[in-house]
């Protein structure tokens, strides 16, 4: 692993913790709900993520800076896949548009948390037993097959959700920004708390399969953890947009599970076969741009039936 000078590491954190500030305010009282701020603000968020892959790039070296940018596409391009779990548990709780900013910015705060754990482990045990590789490998083989048989867009239920709302009091309806209310003196837990938990326990979950994605080009903890923060920090204004085009996306998760295989591929084979950073960013922009043209062909299609 090569080591990262700590002025770097000074300039991201400071630059992540502003943005966090930014994203909370910039969206109270439901401001930016509408389609056309939330394509804005993904565009914003994919502008400064490629911005920063341009500060890795010249301070770093352009070997790391092609390794961020394929680091970062595979984290953008999986966290469709929290997008549309967000897209089931909201629709599930009857969680209010205006109460959903709060839940997204805590749930990616607590995903900052918690993959920077997954990584910095991650790393540690790649560094010291090889064959982690290969158990990197086999699960996102099984993920992508996984991913490749079930449409996210369909899901109408999760079970992260249905396994909570058995086991703790919850309320009936939404009450307020609340994350408890009192009920005849009883202590209830709100939807809005259970959504919370449902995003980030799902998070977690598909943290196992993205993270060692970012492993397959990889293996330097600053270009990781950034690549990680830059994809997921943009995930409430992407949500707006995907919430609005869910049924327009239909082969989309035959993409996401090309990229899952392409990276498992490449760490079971990587000790034979390197794949630069450069060809895997190519191959990443193929498989996804050709999943997203042929869901927009049909759904064309489809209209001019």
């Amino acid at each position: 692993m090569q080591s990262t000078p700590s002025w770097a590491w000074i300039v991201f954190w400071a630059l992540l913790l502003a943005l966090l500030v930014v994203d909370l305010l910039a969206h109270r009282g439901g401001r930016g709900q509408s389609r056309r701020a939330a394509i804005l603000w993904s565009l914003t968020w994919v502008g400064l993520g490629l911005a920063f892959c341009g500060f890795v790039w010249v301070t770093l070296g352009s070997e790391r800076g092609h390794e961020y940018l394929a680091a970062w596409l595979i984290e953008k391009s999986l966290s469709l896949d929290n997008v549309f779990v967000f897209l089931v548990i909201f629709r599930s709780l009857n969680v209010p548009p205006k109460y959903q900013h709060e839940v997204l910015f805590l749930g990616i705060f607590g995903a900052l948390v918690f993959r920077a754990l997954f990584i910095f482990v991650g790393a540690a045990a790649l560094e010291r037993w090889g064959w982690v590789s290969y158990v990197f490998g086999a699960i996102l083989l099984i993920t992508a097959w996984r991913v490749f048989r079930e449409d996210p867009s369909r899901q109408q239920d999760n079970r992260v959700v249905q396994w909570l709302s058995r086991r703790l009091p919850v309320s009936d309806q939404v009450e307020g920004p609340h994350f408890f209310v009192k009920h005849q003196g009883r202590r209830l837990v709100t939807p809005l708390l259970l959504a919370l938990i449902g995003l980030e326990v799902t998070d977690i979950l598909f943290a196992v399969d993205s993270v060692p994605a970012a492993f397959s080009v990889t293996t330097d903890t600053f270009i990781l953890y950034s690549s990680n923060a830059f994809a997921i920090l943009g995930l409430r204004a992407l949500y707006l947009v995907i919430a609005g085009a869910v049924g327009q996306l239909r082969y989309l998760h035959y993409g996401l599970a090309g990229v899952l295989a392409f990276a498992g591929v490449k760490m079971v084979v990587e000790q034979w076969v390197h794949i630069p950073p450069l060809l895997s960013v190519a191959i990443i922009l193929v498989v996804i741009g050709s999943s997203v043209g042929a869901s927009l062909a049909r759904r064309s299609r489809e209209a001019e039936a």
